[in-house]
């Protein structure tokens, strides 16, 4: 059995950051302590550096299988790791769509035999598959997933009654895309017919407007009290929305909880001018005051979890005139810096970034063993160094799409050191081309 010894390592978790050891063997987290010795180890000096659990991205998009051209399981999983991301929940909208067991195995099949970080995926609910979605082990799956309004790979589940009978029918975590599709459709229309295709990018917020998230959003939380069901609201985009949530309980204890993601946390209407539709996403990226309120909302816990949403198209998909642009864009690379230089900004604590991005993930998945630096648990940790500045450009991007929207920003931090189960993933800018991944576990 491998060992290896970090020193002098800066643990950061939701309580604090303390100076230690940490020990691992195999796999996992052997021991956490002050001066520890092993003369079978090898030993890593982590002197200033901080050590984050590895993020789990409960957001992300593949594009495996059917649209393999934009991404795959393996590039973009690489990437992660790169970002410090050692575990992600992928998202059912591929070609063909993650919504039979089989299609679900398949992709499983796929993420063991090519995946460099842990996975697991969301089985998607249609109009038509809740004979399907009772045939669902959630050992195996994070949860469902329902768009309620249409996004890429279109899986608009609209019929009321269908939608009321999976939020009775199933126990899993059910996590929601939130627009209300009659008022896009009406807003899409009236822009359209000024504009034809070529709509001006700044009317992207206002067709997928406010309105559009809050309707739908407080709908699904209706119903979700009306059944019993636990929801969880993905990429929160507008202030209005935030007061829909609650932080008077913990985070377990919760039966709707609510997630942001990192564009709607650093960008805002005013960058379109300039990024134009690289950041193009569903739900759109809003107002500055909204951007303002979702970062209240997560400071004082009524938004639980940072995800990225991560949804690759390539730059000649993005170039096309807005109605034809598809939305969505490449982050689980960045994620973690971005956040982090959020926290030299003074807008988080660290301890924050980690409860958001590690802990509560895990928690609100019920994930075994993973998103905290705890002895027995998996050794998926990322050393951090918060000295060492670099900037996002093509040749350092490692999307398969080649870009990205932070191309251009210079972060404040560097993640050198990306441990997945124990073992060695990403080193100094090079990723080891040894996997050693796991499917996702689930405390259920």
């Amino acid at each position: 059995m491998h060992k290896i010894l970090l020193k002098n390592a800066q643990i950061v978790s939701e309580s604090e950051i303390k100076t230690a050891d940490i020990l691992i063997e195999g796999e996992r987290i052997a021991k956490i302590g002050i001066n520890l010795i092993d003369a079978n180890a090898e030993v890593i000096d982590a002197t200033g550096k901080h050590v984050f659990p590895g993020v789990i991205d409960d957001q992300v998009h593949f594009r495996e299988p059917g649209l393999t051209h934009k991404a795959n399981i393996q590039t973009e999983s690489r990437a992660a790791i790169a970002g410090g991301i050692t575990s992600f929940i992928e998202m059912p909208n591929t070609n063909p769509q993650t919504t039979t067991v089989e299609k679900m195995q398949e992709k499983l099949n796929i993420a063991r035999d090519t995946a460099f970080a842990n996975y697991s995926f969301m089985f998607g609910g249609t109009n038509d598959n809740l004979d399907e979605i009772l045939k669902v082990d959630p050992t195996q799956v994070a949860g469902l997933k329902l768009f309620l309004g249409s996004s890429t790979g279109n899986m608009l589940v609209d019929d009321e009654a269908v939608l009321e009978k999976i939020f009775l029918s199933t126990d899993m975590v059910i996590s929601v895309h939130c627009e209300d599709e009659a008022t896009i459709r009406k807003n899409l229309a009236e822009y359209t017919e000024k504009y034809g295709d070529d709509i001006p990018m700044e009317f992207h917020p206002i067709i997928r407007s406010e309105e559009a998230c809050y309707i739908s959003s407080s709908r699904a939380i209706a119903l979700a009290k009306k059944t019993g069901a636990r929801l969880h609201v993905f990429h929160l985009s507008t202030g209005k929305e935030t007061v829909l949530f609650d932080n008077s309980i913990p985070l377990e204890e919760k039966k709707i909880t609510a997630e942001v993601c990192i564009h709607h946390l650093w960008f805002s209407d005013e960058d379109y001018a300039k990024k134009g539709t690289n950041i193009k996403w569903n739900p759109a990226v809003k107002k500055a005051s909204d951007r303002a309120q979702l970062w209240e909302a997560l400071l004082d816990d009524r938004i639980d979890v940072i995800a990225t949403d991560h949804a690759p198209h390539t730059i000649e998909e993005k170039s096309n005139p807005y109605t034809k642009a598809p939305s969505g864009g490449p982050l689980v690379q960045h994620a973690l810096n971005a956040m982090i230089q959020a926290h030299k900004a003074g807008k988080i604590s660290l301890e924050k970034i980690v409860q958001k991005m590690c802990h509560n993930p895990a928690r609100l998945f019920q994930v075994k063993d993973r998103g905290f630096i705890k002895e027995g648990f998996y050794a998926d940790l990322v050393l951090v160094d918060l000295g060492k500045s670099w900037e996002v450009a093509k040749d350092n991007i490692l999307y398969k799409c080649g870009w990205s929207p932070f191309e251009g920003t210079t972060f404040d931090s560097t993640i050198t050191h990306t441990f997945v189960n124990g073992n060695l993933a990403y080193a100094n800018g090079k990723i080891s081309e040894k996997r050693h991944v796991k499917q996702l576990e689930f405390n259920r």
